[in-house]
């Protein structure tokens, strides 16, 4: 019977070392640790600056290990697309940046295996909502109102153009 082990840490992406979490869980198991950061940083490069949960399972009998990638919160993509580095404290009154409806479309496709939405449309839709609580416009407005406007057909041709 195998005998496998299962790690989770949140590590800056590409950023990872051997240190805490990662050197201290991993090291008593006997696997060489600067392999497995090297293989969570090759991984994780893409998503630079921004937090990333990542599991990784060994073997404990032939020291084997794999590393799965999770994908960063809806909030820290959204930053990363208007280059900021933390949503508003009062989102009401200031906003920090603003997205394209291109960006949110993006957002929503890296984040699509998490999100419940059925539709792109609805995917959108539920970054949007994350985006009112940050200060975030989108289109320069509201994200409300687009949202509304992404129900009455207004980014259809774009979402068509997303889709293919």
């Amino acid at each position: 019977m195998k005998s496998t082990k299962s790690f989770t840490f949140l590590v800056e992406g590409g950023k990872a070392t051997g240190g805490p979490p990662i050197g201290p869980s991993l090291g008593p198991l006997g696997i060489n640790v600067m392999q497995v950061v090297n293989e969570i940083n090759e991984k994780t490069k893409e998503f630079l600056g921004m937090r990333v949960p990542v599991t990784v399972t060994v073997d404990v009998e032939t020291k084997k290990f794999s590393v799965e990638v999770g994908i960063p919160t809806t909030a820290a993509l959204i930053l990363r697309e208007i280059k900021a580095e933390k949503g508003s404290g009062t989102p009401h009154a200031n906003k920090v940046g603003n997205l394209t409806i291109q960006q949110a479309i993006k957002i929503a496709k890296i984040k699509r295996p998490q999100l419940l939405a059925k539709t792109l449309k609805a995917a959108v839709k539920e970054i949007l909502g994350t985006c009112v609580s940050m200060g975030v416009t989108v289109e320069g407005k509201d994200p409300r109102i687009v949202q509304k406007e992404i129900d009455e057909g207004k980014y259809d041709k774009i979402f068509e153009e997303a889709e293919r």
